[in-house]
């Protein structure tokens, strides 16, 4: 199924960080048409779509990619030893899909009642999920020593998310919206501990924005 992702998601990896809502087209290239007045970036929905008519979610695993030359940029301003590997690289891409899952986990079925599933019927909405365009300011790759960094962002990261009806895998509405995990210019010291709850902080605002939008359909 993320094979369809890699021409959309080339295009908002190349594209979305210097986007306006106006950059977007009105209608995109599966027909989908972009919703005036939302809070993201750019809402589309297919024509006459019923959100409401899904009282349970399936929640994919979320795809993982870093901004273009993110390591190359990175490792050219650090010491050898703070230097980013492929292997790194992949435990974050990891650690940010499975925070994805926890948050959007936590808010939609939690705190918005919504019942989780794994398989695709009637009555069920796909989720897919992609991070794309990821910037870690300063990753925590828990090198030896007593080293500290200090940043004002932990960085930042764009929302590529997909609903799809789950009895005709067709798809319903794509959400694409970029946002900075900063801290209003107050410099902290980063961490993993502190760069996770920056990025958690952003994933939730995501989740909670989609939850209320289902519970106002739902009323």
């Amino acid at each position: 199924m993320y094979k369809s992702l890699i021409v959309p998601l080339m295009l908002v990896l190349a594209a979305t960080a210097s986007y306006a809502k106006d950059d977007f087209p009105p209608v995109s290239h599966d027909g989908l048409h972009l919703m005036p007045d939302t809070q993201l970036r750019a809402v589309y929905m297919k024509p006459g779509a019923d959100l409401s008519q899904y009282d349970k979610i399936a929640l994919l695993d979320a795809y993982v990619a870093f901004k273009k030359n993110w390591k190359r940029e990175h490792n050219e301003e650090e010491s050898f030893e703070m230097r980013v590997s492929d292997k790194d690289m992949k435990e974050i891409r990891e650690r940010v899909a499975k925070e994805f899952n926890k948050e959007f986990t936590k808010v939609l079925s939690t705190e918005g009642g919504h019942e989780i599933v794994k398989d695709a019927a009637d009555g069920v909405l796909i989720l897919r999920p992609a991070i794309v365009n990821l910037d870690v300011t300063a990753p925590d790759i828990m090198t030896a020593g007593m080293s500290e960094t200090v940043v004002a962002s932990a960085g930042s990261m764009t929302l590529y998310l997909e609903l799809y009806d789950g009895k005709t895998q067709a798809i319903i509405a794509r959400i694409i919206d970029p946002e900075a995990a900063d801290n209003v210019g107050i410099a902290q010291v980063a961490n993993r501990v502190t760069n996770t709850a920056d990025f958690d902080r952003v994933l939730r605002r995501w989740a909670e924005i989609l939850n209320k939008h289902l519970a106002q359909l739902k009323k």
